[in-house]
């Protein structure tokens, strides 16, 4: 069959058969979510078949971190792991569908959102001045090694259309979680971020953003008053150290972070960068927030002769207050009484704790109460966009405030 009628069909089935994948800047693996799909924008059904994640071994770990996040990298092993972790996407995807007794000839589309190994929003520039973004992965290899069409690229689509690649899952949080009552999702990777979806008026006096007025009070589940932004570091600053001078990949439940103590010096010199002040929506990433960020805040504070336990303490505290800065910022905590939590951070005891005890009126979940498995939720939004991208009308693509309304992803045949 002609690829593009094939392509044609797929589209407009009843139902479809999506592969979302997901590998975030912790680097610990590849999520994949089987999804089926039915319908697409406000009529979007969908069901998570199953999930799993795939673990990076050590070898993978070590070559993609030797031009993560990096300035300066050896360009022919960029170009060379483009390509090898396309592939390997591929054959983890293959690996699990095997695992799962599922053929491949059954699954429509894979969404592949790709390796992220370099984030560079405009402001954050110091050569052309522009939004920029990096994922590796190739979907066309990605493509040729499952035998599934693939899109991907789909952060590129986003700056291409005036955003800055980042932080997509607002497109597919507005349409699956909207709801009567007024919710914030906050998803805590490496990096922070929020989705706010209205119910309610938003604290518009303070509210950072200048294209909103003091007297705009939107109505319920008005998409002009749906918000999504990043709010600074999750895990990324506790994972790095951690990694630096432990055997151990990431503080396990907090623990050690719950041994020391807060140092209120270095958790000021950590909070007091410009980024902050910024206005929303806004992203950044581990390009920022990495261990240079801290070792130049204790040089500041003159805290560099801390404990790893009090160091992992303020880093832990500094995560939480960011977190809990911006949403103070944003909406009426009056109001708003229910936050979902998704991604690694929410295993991270001690820093729920911490937001908890920031926000004691707030009702504090994981995704898991409104039917998605915070581990799962960003494969399974990506399994959205790709609807999106295939059986999606774009006049009625959703109006998030301060980013571009456009469908996202390239299309990669497998043949």
């Amino acid at each position: 069959m002609n690829q593009i009628n094939q392509l044609s069909n797929i589209a407009g089935k009843e139902t479809r058969s999506v592969i979302g994948l997901m590998s975030g800047t912790s680097l610990d693996g590849l999520d994949i979510a089987l999804c089926t799909l039915r319908g697409s924008g406000r009529s979007t059904e969908i069901t998570v078949k199953a999930f799993a994640t795939k673990p990076y071994d050590a070898s993978t770990i070590d070559l993609i971190k030797s031009v993560f996040a990096k300035t300066e990298v050896n360009l022919e092993k960029l170009c060379e792991l483009n390509a090898e972790i396309g592939r390997l996407h591929g054959r983890l995807v293959k690996e699990q569908l095997a695992q799962w007794h599922i053929a491949t000839d059954s699954v429509d589309l894979i969404a592949s959102h790709g390796q992220t190994v370099f984030h560079a929003p405009k402001q954050s520039s110091e050569h052309l001045g522009c939004n920029s973004t990096l994922q590796i992965g190739d979907g066309d290899h990605v493509a040729r090694e499952c035998g599934i069409i693939t899109i991907s690229d789909f952060r590129q689509r986003h700056i291409a259309a005036g955003g800055e690649g980042a932080p997509l899952v607002a497109y597919g949080d507005s349409l699956l979680f909207q709801a009567d009552e007024p919710r914030l999702l906050l998803n805590i990777g490496g990096i922070a971020n929020f989705t706010y979806l209205p119910g309610s008026h938003l604290k518009s006096n303070n509210l950072p953003n200048s294209h909103l007025s003091s007297s705009y009070l939107p109505s319920r589940n008005d998409d002009s008053a749906i918000l999504c932004s990043d709010i600074g570091p999750g895990n990324t600053l506790m994972d790095a150290y951690v990694q630096a001078h432990t055997d151990e990949d990431y503080d396990h439940d907090g623990q050690l972070a719950a041994a020391g103590e807060v140092n209120s010096s270095l958790l000021q010199a950590l909070i007091s960068h410009p980024f902050f002040s910024e206005s929303f929506p806004k992203t950044t990433g581990p390009e920022l927030f990495n261990l240079t960020y801290l070792d130049n805040a204790m040089k500041v504070s003159a805290t560099s002769h801390l404990g790893h336990n009090d160091v992992l303490s303020t880093l832990n505290a500094f995560s939480a207050k960011s977190i809990v800065s911006a949403i103070e910022a944003i909406l009426d905590t009056e109001d708003l009484s229910h936050i979902y939590i998704s991604g690694g951070g929410y295993k991270n005891t001690h820093l729920i704790e911490n937001i908890r005890n920031e926000l004691p009126n707030m009702n504090i979940q994981s995704t898991n109460d409104i039917g998605i498995d915070p581990d799962a939720k960003e494969a399974v939004l990506f399994a959205l966009l790709a609807n999106e991208c295939v059986a999606g009308n774009h006049s009625e693509t959703i109006n998030i405030s301060g980013m571009p309304s456009t469908t996202m992803g390239k299309i990669c045949f497998p043949a």
